[in-house]
């Protein structure tokens, strides 16, 4: 992917949740202590939110960062089971993952 691809899908994520949060684009942006266009200029491709900015952002949607960055679905997806029973796992159990991921790459 490239700077432009990551920007879109960045402008893509945060209207999906905006619209999935039920609220307009003018009220995310006063709710967030901007001017009224100011997610507008963001979703529109105009602007990109300061790394602080878009951790409010990420905030106000009620989503933590690694949340936002990669969104699990309701579990119907390999990577979302996968995901879900990485987290359950300690440190030991990790490593024997990585190990076999790093052994699947080889062949």
């Amino acid at each position: 992917m490239t700077n432009d691809d990551y920007e879109a899908a960045l402008r893509q994520r945060i209207t999906d949740l905006r619209l999935r949060k039920g609220v307009s684009e003018h009220r995310m942006s006063l709710e967030l202590g901007k001017s009224g266009s100011y997610i507008r200029g963001i979703t529109s491709g105009a602007a990109l939110p300061s790394a602080r900015e878009l951790f409010n952002i990420i905030d106000y949607l009620g989503l933590t960062p690694a949340d936002f960055f990669a969104p699990l679905t309701s579990g119907q997806t390999a990577y979302a089971r996968v995901c879900e029973r990485l987290r359950m796992m300690d440190e030991t159990d990790l490593e024997k993952v990585e190990t076999f991921i790093e052994w699947i790459k080889k062949e």
